[in-house]
């Protein structure tokens, strides 16, 4: 066997390093799956045992049918073909994405206590969504060697077989129903009267500071966006829904007054 210098070796080396390198996820490409997967829902399509133990699923889309039917007969059924389903926590290891569906197999009863939303408010899926699941479990999609470039349209792809994603997303199908008015305030990054906890937040994020006071027996709920010296937003909640928006300039020694004309 002939001997291999040291420079070579090392070069080797680097070589191998980079090749394993170009084979790890970026930040950005784990950012994007998590959000492309957390909270989407999937049509069933294969008999989904509930499962304490992750369900196995090769990125072909292939599945040990035998292991999950011995899961099936322990623990039950997570779904049943055609019923909808939500993945409600996302991890990414070496070699898999671990999926949790419906809260993995600890709830027993998850629609009755999965709520989705956005800042203070939330409403359970199960009220806005047709989904008839029985429980929950966890799937692990399988890659032969450490995940490489993937986005969380692939990952889709490759659990096809067994989950259908081909359907609008849960923020997808909110968008439809807000009103005109109200898409172009978003847009804006305004707020106006009427617009619910959800709406305000994706017009201005989250609030930087919440107070409430009861006036004559009604109770209200401000938030306050911005931080003097500076321009500072008060919106007003009665119950869900906004009924009062003021801008004000708030200077450092507690001044108030109408924000500069831009």
């Amino acid at each position: 066997m002939a001997n291999i210098s040291p420079r070579v070796l090392t070069a080797f080396v680097a070589v191998a390093s980079l090749y394993a390198d170009q084979h790890k996820l970026t930040i950005d490409q784990r950012v994007e799956i998590m959000r492309g997967l957390m909270a989407e829902y999937a049509t069933v399509k294969v008999p989904l045992p509930r499962s304490k133990k992750p369900l196995d699923v090769q990125t072909d889309g292939t599945y040990d049918k035998d292991k999950w039917a011995a899961a099936h007969k322990e623990l039950g059924p997570c779904g049943r073909v055609g019923d909808l389903v939500q993945v409600t926590h996302v991890d990414i290891e070496k070699d898999a994405i671990i999926l949790e569906i419906n809260h993995g197999a600890r709830a027993k009863s998850w629609k009755d206590h999965i709520s989705v939303g956005m800042g203070g408010a939330t409403q359970p899926i199960n009220g806005g969504q047709p989904t008839n699941a029985p429980a929950g479990t966890t799937i692990a999609l399988r890659f032969a060697e450490p995940i490489g470039e993937l986005t969380s349209a692939d990952v889709k792809k490759m659990l096809a077989p067994v989950l259908d994603f081909n359907q609008q997303s849960a923020t997808e199908q909110y968008a439809e129903t807000i009103p005109p008015e109200v898409k172009i305030a978003i847009e804006n990054k305004k707020v106006i009267v009427g617009m619910d906890r959800d709406q305000v937040v994706m017009a201005l994020g989250k609030p930087v500071h919440k107070t409430r006071e009861t006036k004559e027996g009604v109770e209200y709920e401000d938030w306050i966006y911005g931080t003097p010296p500076g321009r500072v937003t008060f919106v007003t909640f009665n119950g869900a829904k906004v009924v009062k928006v003021k801008e004000t300039y708030a200077g450092l020694g507690g001044t108030i007054a109408d924000p500069p004309k831009q």
